[in-house]
């Protein structure tokens, strides 16, 4: 079996690490490279940078972020956030990541991953894919849904109602219409790399994954799935990755307020039989 991964993420705004809560009240945390150097050197797999500056104009700055990134840390960087073209992978790319994600473009447009994976490769194109629980009662019908991907009714939790996982865009407030097992499959045809799954209900709320939905993805793609949204103990991601069925967990919050490190993370998992990599970390100083 692959060891599995534990990434963290990082929200970057004009060339700085924030924190905050749905991107509100945002407080500087720090010079990502700063930020980045500390997660490798705690065992990270790999890293994200999620770029959440408003501006095009400003676009610039996460080139120079991730050209210093890259300079100092050797695990594998991917950067999500406002990417639309071509030319927005290939000076990533260039700058230094190994991977960009793409979400809203992707939906917007689906032969634009085909496209990246075609021009730079399936192994740096990620898709972003935020379902969310909308009740069937009550939906409404979204025009020009391809019908082949159109969202299907799925019991809800509590058997009492059936539920869609609608795809969502647009830091998941634009509901789609695409069903998200459906849409999961077509990013693997259309040459995605691999998914990050961000359960729009668990999102925020430190309660744990959305299992239930990392299941069914993992189960219908042969592409690896990171978990995403959720974590508040090294007990989800574990769940993620065993009974999810997740290659990798993302997380940000347990991490960022050192809750629970990296290295405490995988030791759990790795008490529980789940393979992880980790390094020799510095004996702590009395």
């Amino acid at each position: 079996m692959l060891a599995k991964r534990i990434i963290p993420c990082l929200d970057v705004h004009a060339g700085r690490v924030v924190k905050g809560v749905n991107f509100l009240n945002l407080r500087d945390a720090g010079d990502p490279v700063d930020v980045a150097s500390r997660y490798e050197s705690e065992g990270a797999d790999e890293l994200v940078f999620l770029d959440i500056t408003a501006s095009h104009e400003e676009r610039d700055i996460i080139l120079d972020v991730v050209q210093r990134t890259s300079e100092v840390i050797f695990m594998p960087l991917t950067v999500g956030g406002g990417i639309r073209t071509l030319e927005d992978i290939r000076r990533l790319l260039s700058a230094g990541c190994d991977k960009v994600s793409i979400n809203s473009a992707a939906v917007k447009d689906p032969e634009f991953v085909r496209e990246a994976a075609l021009r730079f490769g399936s192994q740096c194109i990620v898709v972003n894919i935020d379902p969310k629980r909308v009740p069937v009662a009550g939906a409404e019908a979204i025009p020009g849904v391809r019908e082949d991907l159109a969202v299907i009714p799925r019991p809800g939790r509590d058997g009492s109602e059936e539920v869609y996982w609608d795809v969502h865009i647009n830091g998941g407030r634009k509901p789609t219409g695409l069903d998200a097992v459906k849409w999961a499959r077509e990013v693997e045809q259309l040459g995605a790399g691999e998914i990050v799954l961000t359960s729009m209900d668990a999102d925020g709320t430190k309660d744990g994954f959305d299992i239930e939905i990392t299941k069914a993805v993992s189960d219908a793609v042969g592409i690896p799935v990171i978990a995403s949204g959720g974590a508040g103990h090294p007990s989800h991601l574990y769940e993620a990755v065993t009974s999810g069925g997740a290659s990798a967990a993302l997380a940000a919050s347990i991490f960022h307020y050192g809750e629970f490190s990296i290295d405490e993370t995988k030791q759990y998992l790795q008490e529980r039989n789940v393979p992880v990599r980790r390094i020799p970390l510095p004996a702590k100083s009395e």
